[in-house]
């Protein structure tokens, strides 16, 4: 199935290419010993050394465990690792660039990560490879902020020389119908989750798009519908929201089909995206385009990566998302969207298999529990033991699923205890004594005749009502399986 949008003169696929910025987890900078904790927390520009303010004669310094981390990455996307890389200068000038230039990888020159692939599930839900280019090691900027004063803009250092990881979609001119690249606004939402949670699960960035340690330039070109060369492509800057990418990425669509179907040309500019209005505008047109002037950089040496590196790097290499979700799916019987959901982050699928233990019998429980309950209260910090207890005590037939969802709203209303504490204190046990349940049902008929005389003519959909008023006089006590079998044996 290929998404497509609908014009006045035919149907129109997308070709969506993505440069997407990941800030890298580590103590210090890329080239200095300052520390990269730059939080809202951290007073502006007091995690900046000599080398981040470009004082005269400072000299970068590569920092090994950024590397470590580029290969991390590398490996978790099944690419090529470079065994010799280098580093060179992009020019460019703005206020929070002090170098005025910016130390990256050239495009021409091999980066620390070469070609490699994520799947991902494809618009018709089956798995689907998309390629990447390559991702390369580059400083951050620093941040600049127009809105302090009315006439002056202030600059904050402390994010400048963090190292980012840009990651680049590959696009294959010499074969446009191969279908390694992403066609639809949702494929484009899926890679970047994707792109996410590796880097959470490697522990090689806590990639947050709200707090713009993730973020992306979206490609867009449309073509017609069994053409095969690419089309003209814009490119939309510093994306931070995936419900935006996938508004930005329909608009633009949308804009570029009008200007063809009209008998114009696109032009190959770059865009900004107005969230207010979902619309994309130019920003600059290619002929305004920086001319960044790569050369290398006089100061680094070529960086050397060797063969022991690169399998002690692979050695420490935790389990992946990808292969979690097909171990839940396949050992534990889980269906795609729990296994999915349960690996959303590291920390629910620590929390769910902390909860399910040594018991596999649990997990489907579990889960669900997790996924209807507990993500609807994020707030609310449930142990994983009390978790198991709770679904332990309704497999035992101590609690039905009702008393389990009182004991549960007890404990998020702040009643301490365990769950079994809980239900022992409140008197909240099940009943399984049938001499019990056999006294209620009898109640319950004597109480509706009327009822019963209809159900024995017949109208067996009664049989609910009498469950429900057997429940209602045990208060939700009765276990359930009981009281069916109880009602059905006396009322036939």
């Amino acid at each position: 199935m290929t998404y497509t949008i609908k014009g006045k003169t035919g149907d129109w696929e997308l070709v969506i290419g993505l440069e997407t910025h990941i800030e890298v987890l580590s103590h210090s900078k890329l080239f200095s010993g300052a520390s990269a904790d730059y939080n809202p927390g951290v007073a502006a520009n007091t995690q900046v050394s000599m080398i981040d303010a470009a004082m005269p004669g400072m000299l970068p310094v590569l920092n090994a465990e950024c590397v470590n981390q580029a290969i991390r990455f590398g490996l978790a996307i099944n690419a090529e690792i470079s065994r010799t890389s280098k580093f060179a200068r992009k020019q460019y000038f703005y206020p929070d660039l002090p170098q005025g230039y910016q130390i990256s990888q050239p495009a021409e020159e091999p980066p620390v990560v070469g070609r490699g692939w994520i799947e991902i599930i494809s618009d018709d839900g089956a798995p689907k490879k998309i390629l990447i280019e390559r991702a390369h090691m580059e400083q951050d900027a620093g941040k600049s902020f127009h809105d302090k004063h009315p006439s002056k803009t202030f600059v904050d250092l402390n994010r400048s020389g963090v190292m980012l990881l840009e990651i680049v979609t590959f696009l294959d001119i010499k074969n446009p119908e191969n279908n390694g690249y992403i066609t639809s606004p949702d494929e484009a939402e899926r890679y970047l989750r994707q792109i996410r949670e590796i880097a959470r699960a490697t522990g090689v960035s806590n990639a947050n798009m709200e707090e713009g340690s993730m973020r992306c330039d979206v490609n867009v070109s449309v073509r017609k519908v069994g053409e095969t060369k690419f089309r003209t492509r814009t490119e939309t800057k510093n994306m931070v929201s995936f419900k935006f990418i996938k508004t930005a990425i329909e608009y633009e669509a949308r804009r570029q089909i009008e200007i063809y179907e009209s008998g114009g040309e696109v032009s190959q500019d770059t865009m900004r995206y107005n969230q207010d209005s979902g619309t994309t505008s130019v920003m600059r047109s290619k002929e305004d385009a920086l001319d960044y002037r790569y050369f290398p950089d006089p100061d680094l040496l070529p960086l050397i990566i060797t063969d022991e590196q690169i399998e002690k790097i692979r050695s420490e290499m935790p389990e992946l998302p990808a292969a979690r979700r097909a171990r839940y799916m396949g050992d534990l019987g889980l269906s795609e969207y729990d296994a999915g959901r349960l690996t959303e982050s590291v920390e629910i699928s620590k929390w769910f298999e902390s909860a399910m233990g040594d018991k596999p019998a649990r997990a489907k429980s579990v889960a669900n529990w997790m996924i209807s309950e507990l993500f609807a209260h994020p707030e609310f910090e449930m142990k994983p033991a009390d978790l198991a207890e709770l679904v332990d005590m309704i497999a035992a037939g101590e609690i039905s699923g009702k008393i389990a969802k009182d004991i549960f709203i007890k404990m998020l209303d702040g009643e301490s205890g365990a769950p079994r504490e809980i239900a022992e204190r409140h008197g909240l046990k099940q009943v399984n004594d049938t001499s019990a349940i056999e006294k209620a049902v009898a109640e319950v008929l004597a109480a509706n005749a009327a009822q019963v005389a209809e159900y024995k003519s017949g109208k067996v959909g009664l049989m609910g009502f009498f469950v429900g008023a057997v429940m209602k006089a045990t208060n939700g006590k009765a276990n359930p399986a009981a009281v069916n079998e109880i009602l059905r044996e006396k009322l036939n």
